[in-house]
């Protein structure tokens, strides 16, 4: 099995009734990871992420729009659509990382694995393609 295979869709569970939608996402049940940060990204005019995380777990959600999430493992590429707030895309370490095409109004939620830390990015794709080299099969 490839890094690629372990990027997967998980369903939320949106709660339906008269009132609205609650969707509830609990760390380490829910998701396979516990949440140590939420971060969103709004007013999306261009590409995004363009870099791959050493030891993070995410889960990208679309709340609003839609967008796609571009992922390589430096052999192979795939690409979803993201679109609906029912289900989120999870994204295991060591994937690099591409986020285009946003509709107009398109919100993106991901909750993390681990607090921001710089030097937990890979920013380059060139530098991606060496760390992958380094990677044991």
């Amino acid at each position: 099995m490839g890094l690629l295979d372990s990027v997967r869709w998980i369903d939320l569970c949106p709660n339906r009734d008269a009132r609205g939608v609650l969707t509830a996402i609990e760390g380490a049940r829910t998701i396979p990871f516990e949440i140590k940060r939420v971060f969103y990204l709004t007013d999306l005019v261009a590409d995004r992420a363009g870099h791959a995380h050493r030891d993070t777990d995410q889960l990208v959600i679309g709340v609003a729009g839609h967008f796609d999430v571009e992922v390589s493992d430096g052999r192979r590429t795939h690409s979803f659509q993201i679109r609906g707030s029912d289900r989120g895309l999870y994204l295991p370490p060591m994937v690099f990382v591409r986020l285009r095409n946003f509709s107009p109004g398109a919100v993106l939620v991901a909750l993390a694995s681990t607090h921001y830390d710089p030097a937990r990015s890979i920013r380059s794709w060139e530098d991606f393609l060496q760390a992958m080299e380094a990677e044991p099969e």
